[in-house]
């Protein structure tokens, strides 16, 4: 399942319609990055240039010059080299970025030097996303000096350098028809890998077992790659929040948070679930995991077109608090604990991000000093969580070691929101019976 080009072609079109008189816009690709010696990552499409272009060759380029007569789409790649494609792959030369990916104009790398200057000549504004590469950045500086040695001759080099970021992020804020096909088809192969680990689990096994059960169904779905390092903490190590060691043995009653979401034509999923390693939830568990669990779905409720961002969080921080208080893991006003940031020893991150090509993706949350309101189209996470640190001694023995997040995909809709990733279970009931059908004992 992959983006249509006439998506792309649509997206490039809406770009340059937004560009002023004299704007041109410069988009760069992902390079290839060294793991080990001459041993290289899995190569990674930059999101942006990805979402332009659809393009997943290394060291590429995107000019966009609105007006230009030889044309507007102007893509530099790498070069045609049948020798080297024998180890690296076949590449789609000038000639395929013309046949394939839409440019109304391609060049090889090799003339990027030459070119570029006589592409820049005349545009008053260059948008450009300047910091994020420096040795591109350096590049840029040697185009724009090229020009200007050329004044004389009537060159005119752009007098400003602007972020391409504001127009370019919040045209990705909002996803059309076709991203949405496959975030959803993102969510439903994690779901489902989700659920897989929950069958796999058992104590005595290791946190990598799951990883390994997560990897392989997605793989076996189509989706090989993961949005992010996967997350598989049993015990004590869910009250890490980035914990990614995922090689410890888990233990008969403790619980185990998962968070694991492949990537599918470059976009996200996001899901985070917490269940026993032994199928039954003590009575500690199950109590904080209610907690979050009902906040949870007290989130995903309130999200709807106009509320403000931050009043998600907000809702979660309140619940979460009060729910402590009720437990006697707090102590006090809930007001003068919200106030005070008391909350934060359990609950220290916030309630969600943007989700899409990006697993954090682009996008402003406030607008002109102000949190912006839920539109349709937008994606975000919802994941509360508490985690009771091991060594937490101002709270009894019993909440301990205890870490537990809940986190599920939605979707901004007229109507108000679309869970994504509904189909893997975060009930206690629907994961005790989940768990029992694959051998664990059930609740006594």
């Amino acid at each position: 399942m992959k983006i249509s080009q006439q998506a792309y072609a649509e997206r490039r079109r809406r770009l340059l319609d937004q560009l002023p008189e004299g704007g041109v816009a410069l988009v760069a690709g992902a390079s290839l990055v060294t793991r080990n010696r001459d041993a290289e990552y899995a190569f990674r499409q930059n999101s942006d240039f990805y979402y332009l272009t659809g393009f997943n060759e290394p060291d590429a380029l995107l000019l966009l010059k609105p007006g230009r007569t030889e044309g507007e789409v102007i893509l530099f790649c790498p070069p045609r080299d049948p020798a080297m494609e024998i180890w690296t792959g076949y590449r789609a030369g000038p000639e395929g970025c013309v046949a394939r990916f839409g440019a109304d104009q391609a060049f090889d790398l090799t003339e990027l030097d030459a070119q570029m200057p006589k592409l820049l000549d005349g545009a008053r504004r260059l948008y450009y996303a300047l910091g994020s590469d420096d040795a591109l950045d350096g590049r840029v500086r040697g185009w724009l000096n090229a020009v200007r040695a050329k004044a004389r001759l009537g060159a005119e080099a752009p007098e400003e350098l602007v972020l391409l970021d504001n127009i370019l992020h919040e045209m990705r804020l909002f996803k059309d028809d076709e991203e949405l096909e496959i975030m959803r088809t993102a969510a439903r192969i994690s779901a489902e890998a989700h659920c897989e680990a929950m069958r796999r689990a058992v104590p005595g096994g290791f946190e990598y077992q799951l990883e390994s059960a997560i990897l392989n169904h997605c793989m076996n779905r189509g989706a090989r790659f993961q949005a992010y390092s996967p997350i598989v903490g049993g015990g004590e190590n869910a009250c890490i929040l980035h914990y990614i060691d995922n090689d410890a043995p888990l233990h008969d009653g403790d619980l185990v948070l998962i968070d694991a979401g492949c990537e599918l034509d470059c976009y996200a999923s996001d899901i985070t679930r917490t269940f026993p390693v032994n199928g039954r939830f003590s009575p500690e568990q199950q109590a904080l995991y209610e907690l979050v669990l009902s906040t949870n779905e007290a989130c995903i409720e309130l999200i709807r077109p106009g509320v403000p961002w931050n009043e998600v969080h907000e809702l979660s921080v309140r619940l979460l608090t009060e729910g402590l208080v009720e437990l006697g893991l707090l102590d006090g006003e809930v007001d003068d604990l919200i106030e005070s940031g008391a909350y934060k020893e359990f609950y220290m991150h916030r309630i969600g991000h943007w989700l899409g090509m990006d697993v954090h993706d682009v996008g402003n949350y406030k607008v002109n000093g102000q949190w912006r309101p839920l539109q349709p189209g937008m994606v975000m996470t919802v994941e509360p969580g508490l985690y009771v640190s091991p060594h937490n001694d101002k709270v009894e023995p019993r909440w301990r070691g205890i870490g537990i997040r809940i986190e599920d995909d939605v979707l901004v809709t007229e109507q108000g929101a679309e869970v994504l990733t509904a189909g893997v279970p975060k009930r206690v009931d629907e994961i005790e019976t989940l768990m029992a059908r694959s051998g664990h004992a059930t609740r006594s």
